[in-house]
């Protein structure tokens, strides 16, 4: 991968692009947070070619509301289960609307 194509995907929310120290100071915790989390399988970082560990902008937000959880007194494993279980069920709201707006379209004259 060139300089280029690193650049150009800065706007990707899935791309690696922060080292673990960086993560852990822009969440404002530990990388032993950091490293709690990926043990609780709460996000898997992706490894850099030296080993390193790099986070993408969706996992920092995933981070972020498990240290919510966890700096309210919830147990970090909790918060973990808590997380995954909130971004299931907001997956599967996404996927019952877009049914809802394709059943809508295929009958229009059902939801008069």
């Amino acid at each position: 991968m060139t300089a280029d194509d690193s650049f150009g995907r800065l706007d990707d929310d899935d791309y690696p692009a922060y080292t673990m120290g960086r993560a852990a100071e822009m969440l404002g915790t530990t990388q032993g947070f950091l490293r709690a989390i990926g043990e609780a399988r709460l996000i898997t970082p992706l490894r850099s070619e030296g080993g390193h560990r790099r986070y993408s902008r969706y996992q920092l937000r995933i981070a972020a509301r498990a240290r919510e959880l966890v700096d309210q007194g919830t147990p970090i494993e909790a918060a973990c289960r808590i997380v995954i279980l909130e971004d299931q069920l907001e997956e599967a709201q996404r996927i019952n609307a877009e049914h809802r707006r394709t059943a809508e379209a295929a009958n229009p004259t059902a939801a008069d």
